[in-house]
């Protein structure tokens, strides 16, 4: 890649484009903190420059310049809509300086309650997995228990984890525990479906090729099946991981005294709609690092699909 094609872009102009808007003048009543607007819009362009020079795939390198250019036609849109036309609320709709304000200033108590809730995440998400997996490999091991175990599956699969809050507060100790216990069951249901529809629809020429080998049971198992199986069980383990953030969201909001959740369910509470938004973007951060990371996984443990 040259560097016209690593630098002139359309991301360069939308973040001209951005930084010209800044300049009009401003129609609200309160401060819209314009200059977090900028150290924002310029961060974002260092990382943006940064990423142009030490990309090396043409395809990873557009994929981000192009989320890069929502995010700047977003913000267009958004500080033309509030501090420099004031068509919404600015009660409802504060500017994004604002909003960027707040997430420097409002930092510490926001990283306490990202990293309650992350806790719970990893806690609930890990034992999923741990009990899921092996289950779902041993039943599908065997199609007649397989088979039954699907339907099984599919019913208690289909209710939603958060119904299952009351029950939990009346019989553990804690509501972090309860909170855990939700992510478990999210997480537990769609790998142990993802893991037994993987088994069940091994290619089976691939286990005849194994027993002409005389591969034993315990190693046709996990260094056959498990292989095999492994991008429907990343597709529950994706699934579940989606599913566990909106039910740990809405259980923080329910009784939890910390967390991202009641971060954002506090302040709604008193009309303060700048840290609400400020606590939605978080959220949406944090899901999407996370996302991230499985996916890399994923692509490690399937490299051999390449």
């Amino acid at each position: 890649m040259n560097l016209k094609y690593r630098f002139i872009r359309f991301v360069n102009l939308f973040f001209v484009l951005l930084l010209m808007i800044q300049l009009l003048p401003n129609h609200t009543s309160s401060d819209p903190s314009t200059k977090y607007t900028v150290i924002f819009t310029l961060a974002i362009e260092v990382l943006v420059l940064l990423v142009s020079f030490l990309s090396k795939e043409k395809k990873s390198l557009n994929l981000f310049l192009d989320v890069i250019s929502f995010i700047y036609v977003f913000l267009i849109l958004w500080t033309l809509a509030t501090a420099k036309f004031n068509l919404l609320s600015q009660y409802l709709f504060p500017p994004p300086g604002k909003i960027f304000a707040c997430l420097v200033n409002d930092s510490p108590k926001i990283a306490q309650n990202v990293l309650s809730s992350i806790q719970i995440i990893i806690e609930g998400y890990a034992l999923g997995l741990i009990f899921a997996i092996p289950i779902g490999l041993f039943l599908g091991w065997s199609v007649r228990l397989g088979s039954a175990a699907t339907y099984i599956s599919k019913f208690f699969g289909s209710i939603p984890p958060i119904v299952y809050i009351p029950y939990g507060i009346a019989l553990l100790p804690t509501f972090r525990s309860v909170s855990v216990f939700v992510i478990f069951l999210a997480t537990f249901w769609p790998v142990f479906a993802g893991t037994m529809s993987g088994v069940l629809n091994v290619e089976k020429k691939i286990i005849d090729s194994a027993r002409v080998l005389n591969v034993k049971r315990h190693t046709m198992l996990f260094s056959v099946i498990f292989p095999a199986a492994l991008p429907e069980i990343f597709l529950g383990c994706n699934q579940g991981l989606s599913v566990s953030f909106i039910l740990l969201t809405s259980a923080e909001m329910i009784g939890a005294s910390k967390g991202i959740g009641y971060y954002v369910k506090q302040y709604s509470d008193f009309g303060d709609y700048t840290r609400t938004i400020a606590g939605l973007i978080v959220i949406g951060l944090v899901v999407i690092v996370f996302s991230f990371l499985v996916l890399k996984i994923q692509h490690y443990f399937l490299r051999w699909k390449k």
